[in-house]
């Protein structure tokens, strides 16, 4: 026997047991377990600094590497039964429906305000203009733009929870 295999046979004579028992307890399958062992030992006989150190925290330090492997092994996709398929499936597309429902909803809450406060909010939320440009389209200035927009907002907000809207 060369040292390798010496010093691989020790290691495993004083380790395997205790590790073996361990990942059995941690999966509760004893199938697995040999692996798992068998990938711990092999670590750690490939890391010399390991081997160096006294049997306990040798032990300690291969316990860690086994219940890492473990947890690989349950995060593993092989093991959520995942299985590449040919063809992606179809994806799934949103239902317009409750866009739809939000729109009615909010043009009615906007027909019970002032048509000032409709035209501000109209021209800067779905016009997409700012205050000044709306000051100009509308021949009023910035400041009445600002003021209308706040107050138009609030009436709306009030509006929207008449209506059971509650975000």
């Amino acid at each position: 026997m060369d040292d390798d295999e010496e010093r691989l046979t020790a290691l495993y004579d004083v380790h395997a047991g205790p590790i073996r028992r361990y990942v059995v307890h941690l999966t509760g399958s004893t199938s697995s377990a040999d692996d798992v062992v068998q990938e711990t030992l092999l670590r750690a006989w490939r890391t010399p600094r390991i081997l160096e150190q006294e049997v306990a925290t040798t032990r300690a330090w291969m316990f860690t590497v086994a219940r890492h492997l473990v947890v690989d092994e349950a995060r593993s996709a092989q093991r959520r039964h995942e299985r590449p398929v040919a063809e992606v499936p179809e994806r799934v597309t949103a239902d317009a429906t409750d866009r739809l429902f939000d729109a009615i909803l909010i043009e009615d809450a906007l027909a019970v305000l002032s048509d000032e406060h409709r035209a501000v909010i109209v021209a800067g939320y779905y016009g997409g203009r700012g205050v000044d440009e709306i000051a100009r389209e509308l021949g009023i200035p910035a400041g009445t733009v600002k003021s209308r927009m706040h107050y138009g907002l609030r009436a709306l907000r009030l509006a929207l929870q008449e209506r059971g809207v509650i975000r």
